[in-house]
């Protein structure tokens, strides 16, 4: 299994011999509802879009999630399964082949990997968004994906699980606090997966922020100090942190089926 990591929550997994670009963020700016005033993400350059894409995966439907400047430049033609909030952005960007996954549904990539949606982040006042775990089906290995630290208990019923890319820094606000929650949230879903790597998502990397919440936003935490409190909870967990970019190779051990 391979990973590479574009920053933000933007990753490419090679599993069971498919290529999953997920949640992708390539080109251009980032900025919710065309206020850069408010919010503004970029990077010194740009990434290359990644050839032989076999499925894209998206969680949500907000920018940062489902991208629409680098949607627009991907292959039309790509399946892509999304959340239904998210499959409403690639139905109007025109894609031809296109599976709204809800919650307990999986979806079978060429009979090697199955995506199994999960609940997720809440957005807005009652939208629950999608997790993910993806199977390789040949192994049982196993990756959990959720972007925000919204992990629902439900997930405790597929444990163990070899792979987690989830927040392992807080991002906070004034007065509002965490609005990714890593930590303690992930040192919880540590507890209750007992993963063999964990892989940091969505705060760090290349990217950049502008606009009033850019500058309000604070990352509270560090690896290090995860890593510290992974061991004093007698967890062997290792925690990789990728350079952007770089496509890192996973050594797992196989286990028995999650889905």
């Amino acid at each position: 299994m391979y990973l590479t990591w574009f920053s933000a929550n933007s990753w490419l997994l090679e599993i069971g011999n498919q290529r999953i670009l997920l949640d992708p963020w390539l080109v251009g700016s980032l900025v919710f509802g065309d206020a850069e005033w408010f919010f503004k993400g970029f990077r010194s350059q740009e990434r290359s879009i990644p050839e032989k894409i076999d499925l894209i995966l998206l969680s949500q439907g907000l920018p940062d999630h489902a991208h629409k400047p680098t949607l627009e430049q991907l292959d039309h033609q790509i399946q892509v399964v999304a959340s239904p909030k998210a499959a409403t952005v690639v139905q109007e960007l025109g894609y031809t082949s296109i599976t709204s996954l809800a919650f307990g549904e999986t979806f079978t990539l060429n009979n090697q990997v199955a995506i199994k949606a999960v609940r997720g982040s809440t957005v807005g006042y009652n939208l629950v968004e999608n997790g993910y775990l993806i199977t390789e089906l040949a192994s049982g290995l196993t990756v959990y994906y959720e972007p925000h630290g919204n992990h629902s208990p439900e997930i405790k019923q597929f444990a163990p699980v070899d792979v987690l890319i989830v927040p392992i820094i807080d991002l906070t606000l004034p007065i509002v606090g965490p609005f990714i929650k890593g930590r303690n949230k992930a040192l919880e879903v540590a507890q209750w997966l007992q993963p063999q790597v964990m892989l940091p998502t969505t705060a760090g990397g290349d990217v950049e922020f502008e606009g009033l919440l850019g500058k309000l936003q604070k990352a509270e935490g560090t690896l290090e100090e995860f890593r510290s409190l992974l061991k004093q909870n007698n967890l062997a967990t290792q925690v990789i942190e990728p350079t952007p970019g770089d496509r890192v190779e996973l050594h797992l051990e196989k286990r028995a089926l999650a889905i």
